[in-house]
């Protein structure tokens, strides 16, 4: 992997950090995405201590893998967000808008930072200023651009050579605040080893991270054996050393004390890693611990609670306790087994599932289809084992498509902060309400329509959400909505984009299209104008900018959304808003489908799309403008499509007469479609007709059936256009 190192420590160790690079990468950006969701939501002037500490455990999480597994940089951002975070969450500073910001834009750089890490490329990633401006908020003071010169003391600590990729510049002193002890003076003890020489390993490591200080080994206690002891003299909290001595040695094995003319008091160690212990604590308060601790603040959320109080008397140089405050609310009890209960399976393996069940399905309609000309009676044992495999099959089947259905939430959580930042750049204010974030959606198709939605949302905020003098003037609340919904609608998922902005002006978009040569007549329906904003480098906006402007949003959005077998629907009113709905299939692997007969072919209908079907008459269909065929249900005149003549069905039994008429429905339409039969209802596994062949019209895949035909999957909303026209 590119960027990706292994400290020499743990390779001297005998570990190999690699295996785990992937969980660690996977883990961080889930922490990524909950700290930005956490940011977005928290309320500066009323900032909850749960979420300020929830917060600060993403970060520290991200700050202890990075530092595991020599990721410096990551290391060295997340150790100054998380100083700024623990100043917040412990009341020593306000939150403001500028602080959120910081830590928004911390939280995009390290996404691309571990992104780098990972493999995909691209130039190293410059934090200086947001260290700089870090800084500045730790401190008390205003975030600032940066100034041309600094002074060395300010300088990046990126500047001077690491000796070693583990995050010892987070554990330097250039980088985090010094203790208020300054350089001072530890005893540590290592031990009970069963190979003593194993505490050598610690001598090297100083030599290669010299920021950690100085170390001289002590002579061997007789009353601790086994346990090997040195004089530390170092300004670095114990928290960090902790994390790199685990390379070479378990956590119960190394204890700090006391350090006094070779004489020891011995305490209890330190914040064994977790990287929550305060630099600030001296030995002598550690000492004053009954227990390890593991690092915790007080009153932090999972602290282990002790029995009874202890009174310790604090060291006239070490900092100030605060006061204690409120226990924070529990967290909720899902969250302790939510690790247990998840695995994590790659999506090829997945995709590789689903292709071996869509074979078993077929391989199961042949077998069904084979068997119906057995006797029942003679084969009762087999028919009922078919039956069953019938049964188990679909069963199956949904269980594994299950797997690759993933919820709407995952697409909608990016779009809180892609608004934000949209919205302050425009000088808008904009609320997002998301509702039916648990509607599921195949992972392919999500894939696919998160770009289409990002398209629409910033086309809302841009073009429909009014300015908030505007708003006020028209009197509207000066905060604008827009409204992110998803909807299982039968067989599909509808996600709609509302916003309360004003709306498409049919006289501005007549004009526009005019002016654009497309023909655009006065009797056009209002649909048929709001359709216009597809066409091809159409654009209302006055002035081209990096947000909009250039027409070629809209009709690229809806080429996708066609690609996917879904819709694109228009509704809106002149200075109450837009509504875009989008209709997706649920799935594009495998579906339920009707088959029917036309002369020798055989083609599917999805079953979502059926409303009914019934027997014809040829007095019942009427001609209409000497081409055009409807025929009367329930007096409701549906025009009529015969797929003998759509494609070109060859035909050999010149006095058979199609008598049986399908009734199909998508975009808002229904047509009659004429056919010789119906053979049954069975599912189907879609076959891309258009990778394997070539785009076909009125066609949207390809399937086999039992009896090793190929039957081709009708697309019913070209149908129904077809019939328009």
């Amino acid at each position: 992997m590119a960027e990706t190192s292994m400290d020499s420590s743990s390779a001297s160790a005998g570990i190999d950090l690699s295996q785990f690079y992937q969980v660690f990468f996977e883990e961080a950006g889930e922490n990524l995405e909950q700290m930005e969701q956490q940011l977005l939501e928290l309320d500066v002037t009323a900032a909850d201590d749960e979420e300020l500490n929830a917060i600060f455990r993403c970060a520290h999480s991200i700050k202890g893998g990075a530092a595991t597994f020599g990721f410096a940089d990551v290391a060295e951002l997340t150790h100054q967000m998380e100083t700024l975070l623990d100043k917040l969450r412990r009341h020593e500073l306000t939150p403001t808008p500028a602080m959120v910001d910081v830590l928004l834009q911390s939280g995009d750089a390290l996404k691309a930072m571990l992104a780098r890490h990972q493999g995909s490329g691209g130039a190293e990633v410059d934090t200086t200023e947001l260290l700089f401006n870090i800084r500045a908020m730790v401190s008390g003071e205003a975030p600032a651009t940066l100034p041309t010169a600094r002074p060395a003391a300010a300088a990046a600590p990126a500047s001077a050579p690491v000796a070693a990729p583990v995050a010892a510049v987070a554990a330097s002193p250039s980088t985090q605040p010094a203790p208020t002890t300054g350089q001072r003076v530890v005893e540590l003890q290592v031990g009970p080893l069963s190979n003593p020489s194993q505490a050598d390993n610690l001598l090297e490591l100083f030599k290669e991270i010299t920021d950690l200080g100085q170390i001289e080994a002590l002579p061997d206690a007789p009353e601790l054996a086994g346990v090997r002891r040195f004089k530390v003299s170092t300004a670095t909290p114990e928290s960090d050393m902790m994390d790199l001595f685990t390379f070479h040695v378990s956590r119960e094995q190394v204890k700090f004390v006391a350090f006094a003319d070779g004489a020891a008091t011995v305490a209890p160690a330190a914040d064994p890693g977790y990287g929550f212990f305060e630099p600030e604590a001296s030995p002598a308060v550690a000492a004053a611990s009954p227990e390890t601790g593991y690092g915790f603040f007080d009153n932090a959320p999972g602290a282990p609670q002790q029995a009874a109080p202890v009174a310790a008397a604090p060291s006239a140089t070490s900092a100030p306790t605060p006061a204690a405050k409120a226990a924070p609310k529990a967290d909720k009890p899902a969250a302790a087994g939510l690790e247990a209960s998840t695995i994590r399976v790659s999506v090829e393996k997945v995709d590789q599932l689903i292709n071996l069940v869509g074979e078993l399905v077929i391989t199961q309609a042949m077998l069904a289809q084979n068997s119906r000309s057995l006797d029942p009676v003679v084969y009762q044992q087999l028919v009922t084992g078919l039956t069953d495999l019938d049964r188990n099959t679909r069963d199956l089947q949904e269980a594994v498509m299950s797997i690759r259905m993933i919820p709407m939430s995952t697409v909608f959580s990016r779009f809180p902060r892609m608004l934000r930042d949209l919205a302050n750049k425009l000088g808008k204010k904009v609320e997002l309400v998301t509702q039916g974030e648990a509607t599921e959606l195949d992972k392919g198709l999500v894939e696919k329509i998160t770009d289409p939605l990002t398209h629409l949302v910033r086309n809302s905020c841009d073009h429909g959400i009014e300015m908030p003098a505007d708003r006020i003037a028209t009197g509207k609340p000066e905060v604008g909505t827009i409204t992110l919904a998803a909807s299982h609608q039968g067989g599909s998922i509808v996600i709609e984009v509302r916003d309360d902005g004003k709306g498409l002006s049919r006289e501005k978009l007549l004009k526009k299209a005019r002016e654009k040569g497309i023909d655009a007549p006065d009797s056009l329906t209002d649909q048929e104008v709001w359709n216009l904003i597809f066409a091809p480098g159409f654009s209302t906006a006055e002035q081209v900018t990096d947000v909009s402007g250039r027409g070629v949003g809209m009709d690229v959005v809806k080429k996708n959304i066609t690609s996917l077998g879904g819709t694109v629907e228009i509704d809106s009113a002149e200075g109450y808003g837009m509504r875009v709905a989008v209709r997706l299939p649920l799935t594009l692997a495998i579906m339920d489908g009707m088959s029917v007969g036309v002369g020798e072919e055989v083609y599917i209908l999805p079953l979502s799309s059926v409303v009914e079907s019934f027997q014809v008459s040829p007095e019942m269909i009427k001609t209409v403008g000497g081409s055009g065929r409807v025929v009367e249900v329930r007096d409701e005149y549906m025009p009529v499509i015969e797929l003998e003549k759509v494609f070109d069905v060859p035909r050999f039994d010149w006095e058979h007469n199609s008598g049986i008429m399908v009734v199909v429905e998508a975009e808002s339409g229904r047509v009659a479609v004429l056919v010789d039969e119906l053979l049954g209802q069975q599912q189907v596994v879609v076959k891309n007709l258009e990778t394997n062949y070539r785009k076909v019209n009125d066609v949207s895949g390809a399937t086999i059936m039992g009896d090793g035909r190929v039957a081709l999957i009708l697309d019913v909303a070209s149908l129904v256009r077809r019939s328009r026209h």
